[in-house]
């Protein structure tokens, strides 16, 4: 019988694409390349008996083109608070193994790159996201300003890690990511930001 799980809480990403990112709307990213980091942090969340409340998740891909047209490589990051069975749960929701949603992206995975514990600062402020993982990775994402004043929202894109909520247009001030070879420094770019549940 399968594992029943569920978590729920926020999540953030930043990319190297221009606002909005055209990915989210099967199109190719701005600059060539995408380059992606995607942050959780679970609220509320159980894998089985295994309690997951307060715990959080990254996720970097790179993709050599577009999204839905080449093969990614990812890494994932998952809190270095977590138990065994805590890190365990996190590692096969996150990556997709447990079912739901992310397992829609297992087909695009060309390489795991490894999956590391780590020390995972995940903040949200009104407006703004920010996540620190020590010489790792840096994100800080700011809500794009609005008529009146209000957030700009996508509703219903095609492609998304985040199906069924409203994703919250963001401008990056900072995207730094430092491991497996990789070396992304930009501001300026996209970023998301909105609620997330998932579920199996």
């Amino acid at each position: 019988m399968a594992t029943q799980w569920k978590v729920a809480g926020t999540y953030f990403e930043a990319c190297n694409c221009n606002a909005a990112c055209p990915c989210v709307f099967t199109g190719p990213p701005t600059d060539g390349d995408c380059n992606v980091l995607l942050a959780w942090h679970v609220d509320q969340g159980s894998f089985d008996d295994t309690r997951l409340d307060g715990l959080n998740a990254v996720l970097f891909a790179h993709t050599p083109g577009h999204m839905l047209q080449t093969k990614w490589k990812v890494a994932l990051y998952v809190d270095q608070k977590a138990n065994d069975k805590q890190r365990d749960a996190l590692t096969k929701i996150f990556s997709g193994q447990a079912g739901g949603h992310l397992a829609n992206l297992g087909p695009l995975i060309g390489e795991v790159l490894g999956v590391k514990s780590v020390a995972i600062d995940y903040r949200a402020n009104g407006k703004q996201r920010s996540l620190t993982i020590p010489q790792v990775a840096q994100m800080e994402i700011e809500a794009l300003a609005g008529q009146g004043g209000q957030d700009v929202t996508l509703a219903n894109v095609p492609f998304t890690a985040v199906p069924g909520y409203p994703a919250v247009v963001c401008h990056s001030k900072k995207l730094s990511y430092h491991d497996h070879g990789y070396s992304v420094e930009v501001s300026q770019k996209n970023g998301f930001y909105s609620p997330f549940s998932y579920q199996a």
